[in-house]
């Protein structure tokens, strides 16, 4: 089996990540990939003289440090868990838009599953912004397990 886990090191994150876990049956024959998606650090503004020159390229080195960070965590998680025995544990960076990013690379994987956590966001949160798990379950190639953790209950919406 082929488990593709986006993760933003957010609690709900976490929660995915321990759902998958729990779900794992044989990690002797499960390929887990971790990916953490970047978005492009444009300047907010609309003058692009607001900012200086190297703050889009000092913007994404963070981002890509703490992503890094992101993923050393959620894979000792996992090692954690099965003490070495996932057959293939893999990490990736990969910058653009949350849901495209997470679709298409489970495409190109041939993912049968995508583990993603849940923001919990209530119903006005959802129709403004729009969700990352929901957009997923819409456009996923394959199967989508959201997670929900205990901040996501509390939340009748």
């Amino acid at each position: 089996m082929k488990i593709l886990i986006a993760t933003d090191g957010s609690a709900f994150s976490k929660a995915a990540i321990d759902a998958c876990r729990n779900i794992i049956a044989d990690p002797k024959h499960t390929s887990i990939k971790l990916i953490s998606v970047i978005e492009d650090p444009s300047p907010i503004g609309p003058d692009p003289f607001t900012t200086s020159p190297e703050y889009p390229n000092e913007m994404e080195q963070a981002l890509n440090q703490q992503a890094k960070q992101i993923l050393q965590q959620a894979e000792s998680q996992i090692k954690k868990t099965f003490a070495e025995s996932v057959s293939d544990l893999t990490t990736e960076i990969i910058m653009g838009s949350p849901t495209c990013v997470i679709v298409n690379r489970a495409r190109e994987w041939a993912a049968d599953l995508i583990v993603v956590g849940s923001h919990g966001a209530g119903f006005w949160s959802r129709t403004l912004l729009g969700s990352v798990s929901n957009s997923v379950v819409h456009h996923a190639p394959c199967s989508v397990l959201v997670a929900r953790g205990e901040a996501d209950l509390s939340d009748p919406a």
